[in-house]
């Protein structure tokens, strides 16, 4: 998948997002925000000018959320981003309500959506989890000229094929195929096990 097909996916598959920003205290604060739209490189949602999610974005122009489909835990998906918002004022908001006409039921009369502002996620990072796949599937994107960082657990030179970090994979993710062994991050739970296991100190996480 592309980027703009975990975007489109957050929009179209799940919609309902909890969003996570930060209060003059520093502490975080969530709330449920659907989110009305995407393109290739960015996410829409709106939000009424009087609310304290308002407040948050405006002065931090940040924030990261998760998104999750699934029955139960092992039928699951989950997209998780954060990044740079910015306002857009009302002029996309017709558009959004057009694209999601039950939004017309909370704010049903014109006056009434005149305390309505779009925000757009322009710039982020993202992550692709997928517990209903065995093994299980993760990647991680990026948007808006932001670049993907390496994360996760990085098998390095010192390794020495004594496959001590192989016995304790919950995901059977290593490929000992050749010296130093490989870590599949598309795979990898990020649990930590094989750092804990390896006698050469050869795991980083970085």
């Amino acid at each position: 998948m592309e980027t703009k097909d975990y975007l489109a996916y957050v929009v179209d598959q799940i919609h309902t997002t909890i969003v996570a920003t930060v209060d003059d205290d520093g502490l975080p604060v969530t709330a449920a925000i659907d989110m009305m739209d995407s393109d290739d490189n960015s996410l829409y949602f709106l939000t009424a000018k009087g609310k304290g999610f308002y407040e948050r974005l405006a002065k931090r122009g940040f924030l990261a959320f998760t998104a999750l489909k699934g029955e139960d835990t092992m039928s699951s998906v989950a997209v998780s981003i954060r990044g740079k918002v910015r306002e857009l004022g009302y002029g996309k908001i017709p558009e959004f309500l057009k694209k999601n006409p039950y939004m017309l039921k909370i704010y049903p009369t014109e006056q009434a959506r005149q305390v309505l502002t779009a925000f757009q996620i322009y710039e982020g990072t993202g992550e692709w989890f997928d517990l209903s796949k065995r093994p299980i599937e993760r990647a991680s994107f990026a948007f808006g000229g932001m670049k993907k960082k390496a994360e996760g657990y990085f098998i390095t030179d010192a390794c020495i094929g004594c496959g001590n970090c192989v016995s304790v994979c919950p995901q059977d993710c290593i490929a000992r195929d050749h010296i130093p062994f490989l870590i599949e991050q598309a795979h990898c739970l990020h649990c930590g096990n094989c750092l804990e296991a390896c006698p050469m100190g050869a795991i980083e996480k970085r």
